[in-house]
């Protein structure tokens, strides 16, 4: 198989199970990451606010768009909601930048090309396409509390009007 039909988050080591991630009601793992455009955001950081927590396969391919673009175009209500969004994935911050001015994203875009926090929340699983195994990240998303706790998980997102049920939760919340 070459290089090229191998998709990026693919490894040639070998793979751990996955660790599940954390539930309603767990304590949000911590985590301080590179973020577009510089600088680095951190779990801390949302202190006294909710966050949506929403993890991408990669920048700026179908569904990771169309989820950004829905994310960002919901910005201000999330907003009014007391609600931040932030987007992780494995991509390098270049990558995010690049992705952001792209499609004019207003939500933030942080970096875990460590793969630590995507571990610590259950996302980076073994998947399967055409019949081949490899490692990635599964599309989820969190929910987190203003105590930093998790408050609701998605853990198999469709794309299609997810950001808005997100926003009903979080106004709920």
């Amino acid at each position: 198989m070459s290089p090229k039909t191998v998709p990026r988050t693919s490894q040639k080591t070998a793979q751990k199970p996955a660790k599940p991630g954390p539930a309603a009601g767990a304590a949000a793992p911590a985590f301080t990451l590179p973020r577009d455009g510089g600088g680095t955001v951190s779990l801390r950081d949302f202190a006294g606010r909710k966050l949506v927590l929403y993890f991408y396969p990669r920048a700026d391919t179908p569904g990771c768009t169309t989820e950004a673009i829905d994310f960002s175009r919901l910005k201000a209500a999330f907003g009014r909601a007391g609600t931040d969004v932030l987007g992780v994935s494995a991509d390098p911050v270049a990558a995010q930048d690049k992705f952001k001015t792209k499609h004019k994203l207003t939500i933030a875009l942080a970096s875990d090309e460590r793969r630590k926090m995507l571990e610590a929340y259950g996302v980076w699983q073994e998947k399967s396409l055409y019949g081949r195994k490899f490692t990635g990240i599964a599309r989820m998303t969190f929910l987190i509390g203003p105590d930093q706790h998790i408050a609701r998980v998605w853990p198999k997102v469709a794309v299609a009007g997810h950001a808005e049920e997100v926003l009903a939760a979080a106004k709920a919340l």
